[in-house]
């Protein structure tokens, strides 16, 4: 696989774990009290909407496929069309699920409180792979981002990156553990974890989540060593404030996050990722890619919106 694929075609950015985000602003929280603000909104989120979206703001073609249900459906239709994000979906019967940011302004701090998933219903992955079929044509690149909801089998991740390798799609992947290792066999261009998601991944050879820099830097060395020797992968590892870490093909880099006025870090690991992945698309290196990516992760810090740089 090159280093440098070529340009064309526009992004699928593939999420099976719909979310409707709460984010709420306090200029000082007080934990165990009443805390009230009037500064708080709702947005539809999950790292494909938040892909779709940072792509659109770029002016680049991107859907987001997904399954949705339930009551706020057509809430969450309504707040991508405002978004100006292009939706496929199919129907599930599965409620979506709600997550709520809550950022304590004096602190600088983001605490997320995260709801799992309703399971989808009978014949959900089935119509997910059809609608998957059908959106292949009109893109040259696939995104596949986080969690799958209850209900899903095992195979569903393996197998869509079964079909877009086949059709020959560039491939990005940002998912963990049986879901990841089941996809590497489809070579992927990149696979970009953020460090908890490596070591859950590889339990073993993390030993703990109290993992020390030395510790982490090898883990992300031998791990994206062994990916592009065996999948022609890039690894990129974000790691929140600290440098993001990634394997060049001849050893271990490091890119130092861009020093911004943090108000809302939730989606900026996936505004990342589409600046990595346009960047990649558009021939820059995998070094280029990844400062192109930091860039972008930053401009969503610094916003109240999550995924977005706009």
């Amino acid at each position: 696989m090159s280093d440098k694929p070529k340009a064309g075609g526009g992004y699928l950015a593939v999420c099976l774990n719909p979310t409707i985000q709460k984010t709420l602003l306090f200029p000082r929280l007080a934990p165990g009290e009443v805390n009230r603000t009037a500064e708080h909104r709702a947005d539809v989120a999950g790292k494909g909407v938040d892909c779709a979206r940072v792509l659109t703001q770029l002016g680049r073609r991107a859907l987001h496929l997904t399954q949705l249900g339930g009551p706020t459906r057509d809430w969450f239709l309504a707040m991508c069309e405002a978004d100006g994000v292009e939706l496929r979906w199919v129907e599930s019967g599965s409620e979506i699920r709600f997550c709520t940011t809550v950022i304590d302004a004096s602190a600088g701090s983001a605490t997320e409180l995260v709801e799992e998933s309703s399971p989808v219903g009978a014949g959900t992955a089935e119509r997910v792979l059809a609608e998957f079929d059908r959106s292949l044509g009109e893109v040259g690149t696939v995104m596949l981002s986080g969690t799958k909801a209850r209900g899903f089998p095992a195979s569903t991740m393996p197998e869509l990156a079964r079909r877009a390798a086949a059709a020959g799609k560039r491939l990005f992947l940002d998912i963990k553990g049986a879901d990841l290792l089941g996809c590497l066999p489809f070579r992927p261009l990149v696979v970009k974890p953020n460090l908890e998601e490596l070591m859950q991944t590889y339990p073993a050879a993390a030993g703990s989540l109290a993992i020390d820099e030395g510790a982490a830097r090898e883990l992300v060395a031998r791990v994206g060593r062994e990916y592009k020797e065996s999948y022609g992968a890039w690894l990129v590892v974000t790691r929140g404030a600290k440098p993001t870490l990634f394997w060049d093909g001849e050893g271990l880099r490091e890119c130092a996050v861009r020093p911004v006025r943090v108000l809302n870090p939730i989606g900026s690991g996936d505004s990342f990722n589409v600046g990595v992945a346009t960047a990649l698309e558009d021939g820059a290196g995998i070094a280029e890619a990844v400062a192109e990516g930091t860039r972008l992760g930053a401009l969503n810090a610094e916003r109240l919106k999550p995924g977005s740089i706009a």
